[in-house]
């Protein structure tokens, strides 16, 4: 199962990105408490990118169906019984806290989601007791055997085919000093426990508070990212090579949110000019690429290129789009039409998809096989997967192109407001070289201080 989740999880998304896997021990039983923000595809992601095997706990709901229940107890899911569920059942709760710690008897490693169900807030929710519960538990019979770490699942874009998501281990929580406290007040000990789990989760999530913050901070991050990657480049020595873009998306947030507190009328003054250039370019149909592009030193060059791969690609792109449109599309319509929450469309796109892309790939191949017999039909089958992704790529390349073509033909019929776009950009940019250098000091002087 492990092995067809990590194909799945490289299909769906372009980049994954993990830190600290090594905080969760190889050997002992462990309890991930994870954030929430993606349905059933969390779970996939967290047991593909760990060595070992991930036992969940799961709402009672899911175990209704008996093929289902049998499906889920063989992968070892073990069900937990909420009160929004079904009240009368909550006294079964004992048989989930005798089956967790069986499990960690057995040197196992379960996963929980303390929200207690999908959230689409950027930021971790308030935390059940449930971990704290768990934890102290086993440890009141068992001291010091169970680690407890921390999980952050942060999207770059939860919705969107192919994104990039960080996962993201914390240091692993100290219980024995709450194992004191507990043995003399449990509520007690479960509520700073609790805290103290939720502040943790909260460290490992590139979130920012507000939903206003979070919107000024993707677009800071949409016009001033080339040059952050520039610099990373410079201090580091990493010409030529990809920067990780979700660890700078929570440094910007943080600087977001810095100025939010100590010059608000900075950032006002900021997001003011911002909107003007945004709705500017909105007017004709334009997208920042474009103009950023236009000032990079290298733009002559790529737009030199650009139509002449985009000329010499197009059969490539003709022929992957044509046997891929149908498992491609059909997915993401179902799931925009089916899905009743945020948080359910990317999990409903992607079982459509593992159901899609194989019997399309099975009928168009016997089909071809039926035509032209095995061998060409065997090539036509290796030939699916490389002409979808290359179909993918193009998609996305023309589509800058052609946001730079737009440019171009502006910069011929309407030339003082192009430059006005180009001036008022590079304007905003040296603003924001201005802020990032102020919070890089402040941060100096702060741990200075310390």
């Amino acid at each position: 199962m492990r092995v067809i989740a990590r194909f799945w999880i490289w299909f769906f998304f372009e980049r994954v990105e993990v830190r600290h896997r090594e905080r969760v021990p190889r050997m002992g039983p462990v309890l991930l408490c994870i954030n929430h923000p993606n349905n059933l595809i969390d779970s996939l992601l967290v047991g593909s990118v760990l060595p070992r095997k991930v036992h969940y706990l799961a709402t009672a709901a899911l175990f209704r169906n008996p093929f289902v229940a049998r499906f889920l107890l063989a992968l070892g899911v073990i069900p937990v019984y909420r009160k929004a569920d079904d009240p009368d059942k909550m006294d079964r709760n004992i048989e989930t806290f005798a089956a967790c710690d069986e499990t960690f008897d057995r040197g196992r490693v379960i996963a929980i989601y303390p929200e207690g169900a999908t959230r689409a807030e950027p930021r971790v929710q308030r935390i059940k007791t449930g971990a704290a519960r768990i934890t102290l538990g086993y440890e009141a019979h068992t001291p010091g055997r169970l680690t407890v770490v921390p999980v952050g699942l942060s999207f770059e874009a939860r919705r969107r085919f192919r994104g990039r998501v960080l996962v993201s281990f914390g240091e692993p929580v100290d219980v024995s000093s709450f194992l004191a406290v507990y043995r003399g007040d449990p509520a007690k000990a479960l509520h700073s426990l609790t805290a103290a789990i939720q502040w943790a989760m909260e460290r490992e999530v590139v979130h920012v508070e507000r939903i206003d913050t979070a919107a000024l901070a993707r677009a800071v991050e949409t016009l001033y990212r080339g040059e952050l990657e520039r610099e990373l480049w410079e201090e580091r020595g990493l010409s030529g090579r990809r920067i990780e873009l979700l660890p700078l998306s929570g440094s910007m947030a943080d600087a977001v949110e810095h100025f939010r507190e100590q010059d608000p009328e900075r950032i006002e003054r900021l997001w003011q000019r911002i909107l003007g250039y945004r709705a500017g370019l909105a007017a004709y149909r334009l997208r920042d690429e474009a103009g950023r592009t236009r000032l990079e030193p290298t733009a002559e060059r790529q737009r030199v290129a650009r139509p002449w791969q985009t000329i010499v690609g197009l059969p490539l792109f003709a022929y992957g789009g044509a046997v891929n449109f149908l498992p491609y599309y059909l997915p993401g319509w179902l799931a925009g039409r089916t899905s009743r929450r945020q948080t359910d469309y990317a999990t409903t796109r992607l079982l459509a998809s593992i159901v899609a892309f194989p019997l399309f790939w099975a009928l168009e191949t016997s089909l071809v096989g039926w035509a032209a017999g095995v061998a060409w039909a065997v090539a036509f089958f290796l030939s699916l997967p490389l002409g979808g992704l290359i179909a993918y790529r193009y998609l996305v390349g023309t589509g800058r192109l052609r946001h730079q073509l737009r440019f171009g033909a502006l910069l011929l019929t309407r030339a003082q407001e192009a430059r006005r776009f180009l001036a008022e950009r590079r304007e905003i940019v040296e603003e924001l070289a201005r802020a990032d250098r102020d919070y890089l000091k402040g941060r100096e002087r702060t741990e200075m201080l310390k």
